[in-house]
């Protein structure tokens, strides 16, 4: 088993300064932390695999596609691979685990 506190991961992405932290790589997927603070803007590109966020904390909108949604605690949102995404008008700080499969190269 493998287990992880959102407070831990919380504290090693913001010690290591980076938006993204990847805490878990397997051989079919990987997981992680995105981090965008409110006002900030997404500097995401299409990924090679599909994704799935489940949106922890904070209020944004996202688009996927030509599809737009408001996101906030609790949200899930899926992103087929190769899909143009990103979160914008982010109103609060947005925390958002994001899952990869297959992993993230």
């Amino acid at each position: 088993m493998k287990a992880f506190r959102l407070e831990e991961l919380e504290a090693e992405r913001a010690a290591n300064e980076g938006a993204y932290l990847q805490f878990l790589r397997e051989r079919r997927m990987s997981v992680g932390l995105y981090a965008l603070d409110q006002g900030t803007q997404d500097p995401q590109t299409p990924h090679a695999q599909d994704e799935v966020y489940f949106v922890v904390s904070g209020r944004a909108s996202v688009t996927v596609g030509e599809e737009t949604t408001q996101v906030a605690r609790g949200s899930v949102v899926y992103v087929p691979a190769l899909t143009p995404h990103r979160f914008h008008h982010i109103s609060e700080d947005l925390r958002v685990l994001v899952v990869f499969s297959p992993p993230e190269s």
